[in-house]
């Protein structure tokens, strides 16, 4: 089955040059082309994709706003970053709103194609210069006192493992056989107990105690 992908960018030389370099891709499938956010919203409620490769920075909705909405009511759809901007901000903003990975435009062909095959299957991906970003503001701000060794039960565990690989609530909730509001619950406890507010430091978290390794994400 192909993986359906809707490209979001306000060039047109962009998005042409995009849907061409999947087009070789024999299990990836184009399905929409959108200028800006708001119109890869339409879109996505129209035909929904399995991944958008969303650009951030564009007039009107931007990415950011775009991937939020998208996030919220179209769990199944995983949003991939592709841009040109790798400042801070730009970053944590899209890891907020529910982005699933973060490339920049220069990734290679063959690394771009794998990123959104891996996307489709619940892996993230982020451009390694970005990483380190993310990676430098989460020790910042996570307290050396958290020890999740201790406080997470089994059941805490395996939920946070699969948040740290990206996957939404509702993609855990049926991986583990459970409803997606007890993973809720699930997710909230993780947070009060490692003393963090988002999923990206708890997937910082995790790797740093094992939990998750970074072959799984």
């Amino acid at each position: 089955m192909k993986i359906k992908v809707l490209i979001c960018d306000d060039q047109d030389v962009v998005r042409e040059g995009l849907r061409t370099i999947l087009k070789t891709c024999a299990d990836i499938e184009v399905t929409g082309l959108a200028c800006d956010g708001a119109q890869a919203l339409e879109m996505v409620a129209s035909n929904p994709p399995d991944v958008v490769l969303m650009d951030l920075k564009m007039p009107g909705m931007n990415g950011i706003q775009a991937t939020q909405v998208i996030r919220t009511h179209y769990e199944q759809v995983r949003v991939l970053v592709l841009t040109t901007y790798d400042a801070d901000q730009w970053v944590f903003d899209a890891i907020r709103s529910g982005a699933a990975g973060y490339l920049l435009k220069d990734t290679p062909r063959e690394q771009l194609i794998e990123a959104i095959q891996g996307t489709a299957a619940g892996k993230t991906h982020v451009d390694p210069n970005v990483a380190g970003k993310l990676f430098s503001h989460v020790n910042q701000s996570i307290k050396p006192e958290s020890n999740i060794a201790v406080n997470l039960s089994d059941r805490e565990r395996e939920v946070l493992c699969l948040l740290a690989r990206g996957l939404s609530n509702a993609d855990i909730a049926a991986r583990l056989y459970l409803s997606e509001g007890t993973v809720r619950n699930y997710v909230s406890a993780i947070f009060t107990k490692l003393d963090v507010n988002d999923r990206t430091q708890a997937a910082v978290l995790a790797l740093r105690y094992g939990i998750a390794r970074m072959n799984d994400l």
